[in-house]
């Protein structure tokens, strides 16, 4: 199932669902990691059983925290083995109360910001008492389909010398995402991102961008499955320039370039597709930003060979 199905009218319940308790998660580090530049740290990431957070070292110890939508468990794994929750309809509050309560089981009391961030209205965590839908089905779709894009996306990563991120899952907007930098600061960042601290998205966007990711949906606002690029600062001419493949446009309301996850899944080749989206879209804004695309560039990385110098 390298590109299953995933649409918003059956898996946007379990989606949602999942967004809300990933922030719960994400929490975690955030509270208990030095802070890295654009938030790395907090990220979660893909892996072959679903989302977990990096290693964190608490003081009384290190651990990871997981999403395993394989067997549909919630697990916390340290030095001493895995401890688990199952992974179903709930509510937040439950999931909560749980979490909270594993992590103290094992060793590890956080005190966590107790209100998600990028949805309006944030209710707090204790607080959010609606049921909320989980189906196996729609978990396993969404992990296949992070799983096919996380592969494509770190093709796409190879072929940049410039400093860029790792491929990572932001857990407040809910998407996977993979950024290039052209080297320069950028224009202060007006802010205003629903529940997020300005602190945290000027230091996020310090620096010139070429974005991009997939958003398969979430608790904060309708639409998706999608493919999306941005720029920031976005160059005069970005929002006009021609991309690949034909099905790509541009969302003034979202103000980037986006590509509808089934015009990938059904295209002939769809790794073809995505990586004609993710190159395209990159070189509308390093050429219209006059990024030193010769320093900046180099050809896709292949196993087994070095890179040549």
């Amino acid at each position: 199932m390298s590109w299953p199905p995933l649409s918003e009218p059956r898996d946007g319940p379990t989606i949602r669902t999942l967004h809300l308790l990933s922030q719960i998660a994400g929490k975690v580090p955030t509270a208990l990691l030095p802070w890295r530049n654009h938030g790395w740290h907090l990220t979660l990431h893909v892996t072959p059983r679903g989302l977990a957070t990096e290693p964190v070292h608490a003081a009384e110890g290190s651990f990871t925290l997981a999403f395993d939508l394989v067997d549909q468990l919630f697990a916390l794994e340290d030095g001493n083995g895995r401890r688990t929750l199952p992974l179903g309809p709930t509510t937040v509050a439950a999931f909560h109360q749980a979490a909270m309560g594993l992590l103290a089981e094992a060793g590890y009391g956080t005190r966590i910001n107790e209100r998600p961030n990028e949805i309006d209205p944030a209710i707090p965590f204790a607080d959010d008492h609606a049921p909320r839908a989980w189906d196996p089905d729609s978990a396993r779709h969404l992990h296949a389909a992070l799983l096919a894009a996380d592969r494509v996306f770190r093709l796409f990563r190879s072929s940049f010398l410039g400093k860029v991120s790792p491929v990572h899952f932001f857990w407040g907007s809910f998407d996977l995402a993979v950024t290039r930098f052209s080297g320069r600061p950028a224009p202060r960042h007006p802010g205003g991102i629903p529940n997020l601290p300005d602190a945290v998205t000027r230091e996020a966007y310090s620096h010139e961008v070429s974005s991009a990711g997939f958003w398969p949906g979430g608790a904060g606002a309708p639409g998706g499955p999608f493919f999306y690029s941005y720029a920031y600062p976005a160059p005069p001419g970005f929002a006009e320039a021609e991309v690949r493949p034909e099905a790509a446009r541009f969302d003034t309301t979202l103000g980037e370039f986006i590509l509808a996850y089934g015009a990938v899944r059904s295209a002939a080749d769809p790794d073809t597709a995505l990586l004609a989206f993710l190159q395209s879209t990159y070189e509308a804004a390093a050429d219209l930003g006059q990024w030193d695309r010769v320093a900046l560039e180099c050809a896709p990385g292949r196993p087994g060979v070095p890179r040549m110098v």
